[in-house]
């Protein structure tokens, strides 16, 4: 099977527009992951757990900080969840 190169000729002006345009979807996207609230979805990767009911454990003991807006929809202050992750932790020997 033969591998073929593909060569993609911009002119400067169309190609500084194009990094122009991944500089501002980088910043969206890292602006997101810099949110202090998070959504349950968010906190359960960030926390390494597959159960709403293990935020809810946590919630309910206050090892974790969470705000409820309206009555479905809690957020989860992401810095409060490094803090338990780093409580948690154990230094090597």
């Amino acid at each position: 099977m033969e591998s073929t190169l593909n060569v993609i000729c911009l002119e400067s002006k169309a190609f500084y527009a194009l990094v122009d345009q991944v500089v501002v979807r980088l910043k969206t996207d890292n602006k997101a992951m810099d949110e202090e609230w998070i959504d349950a979805n968010q906190a359960m990767s960030l926390l390494k757990v597959s159960s709403k009911t293990t935020l809810q454990k946590l919630r309910n003991n206050g090892e974790i900080r969470f705000s409820q807006p309206m009555k479905k929809h809690i957020l989860y202050y992401k810095p409060s969840l490094l803090e338990y992750l780093n409580k948690h932790s154990h230094s090597t020997f």
